[in-house]
């Protein structure tokens, strides 16, 4: 008697790389099997009727699903230190052939949060007489502090190449305030834990985990006249100048399981009263249940609340 399936749960970000991917009639065929695939299951749909739709044997589709829901905690990482690009080219890689080996396997996600905050520090704190790091020195630096017990300088030059992290070039991806910052690795393990338990919590508890972040000073800018349409033998004209309107202040929240976003603030300003009352707001979406609420998870300090 077959097994249970494993249940497949994707952000929103990766249903639109997804649905990119299904899409596009330049991707290879098995990548677009695929990615439809993940997305009806995470539809709910039975392996038996994805199989059909799919052209797949029944085995097989659990297979991936199984691929995807194992991989799922390393992708939200990506997704959240890395960014679009890296997460695009780890989804590429998942539903290829064959596992990519490397750095997911062998190192931890704290591992690599750690090393991705040496790759953007300025060398000449680590005493190194130079301005820019390369591989060799960074590989040197990194199994020198500890965090890796070895590393070759082109794996760590391809990690670095994942997270589309250049720390050779003078625009850094990312800065440390202090080297070895256990404030820094404490933030670090505590957001990977939260994002890694999320799914859990949510099947089983009816737990919510929801990373919530800001922007503010966003300008509201308005052309000082329409947008002439396009027509024979001339294109589109847009308007050159604009007027400000003022400034917005954005609070928004990101549902770590289901990829949605939740109860978005937009506002003049960004008070304490205003993040209060955000909070307020959102709890207020599904007052029943419990929630875990990093108040910005980057600074990871994940905040209960029922």
């Amino acid at each position: 008697m077959p097994g249970k399936a494993a249940k497949v749960i994707i952000t929103e970000r990766q249903q639109e790389i997804l649905e990119q991917f299904r899409r596009s009639r330049s991707e290879p065929s098995f990548l677009r099997q695929r990615s439809t695939l993940v997305l009806l299951a995470f539809a709910g749909l039975l392996n038996e009727q994805i199989a059909q739709k799919v052209d797949l044997e029944r085995h097989q589709v659990g297979i991936w699903r199984a691929r995807w829901a194992d991989s799922f905690d390393r992708l939200v990482l990506i997704e959240c230190l890395q960014g679009t690009a890296a997460l695009r080219q780890a989804i590429r890689e998942l539903l290829a052939d064959a596992p990519r080996p490397g750095a997911p396997g062998k190192f931890t996600a704290e591992q690599l949060a750690q090393l991705f905050a040496v790759a953007c520090e300025n060398p000449e704190k680590s005493g190194r007489p130079i301005t820019h790091w390369t591989h060799a020195e960074l590989a040197d630096e990194v199994i020198g502090r500890g965090i890796v017990e070895s590393i070759s300088p082109r794996h760590l030059g391809r990690i670095l190449n994942e997270a589309d992290l250049k720390p050779h070039r003078i625009r850094y991806w990312l800065n440390a305030k202090e080297k070895d910052d256990p404030a820094f690795l404490y933030h670090v393990q505590t957001v990977c834990a939260t994002y890694a338990a999320a799914p859990g919590l949510y099947e089983t508890f009816h737990t919510h985990t929801i990373s919530t972040d800001e922007m503010t000073g966003i300008q509201a800018l308005e052309r000082i006249a329409p947008t002439k349409p396009t027509k024979p033998g001339q294109e589109a004209r847009m308007e050159f100048e604009y007027k400000r309107n003022g400034t917005q202040a954005l609070i928004a929240n990101f549902h770590v399981v289901t990829g949605e976003v939740v109860s978005p603030t937009v506002q003049d300003t960004r008070t304490e009263v205003d993040f209060v009352e955000h909070m307020e707001r959102t709890i207020a979406t599904d007052p029943q249940a419990n929630g875990c609420i990093p108040e910005q998870w980057s600074r990871g300090r994940p905040c209960p609340v029922g």
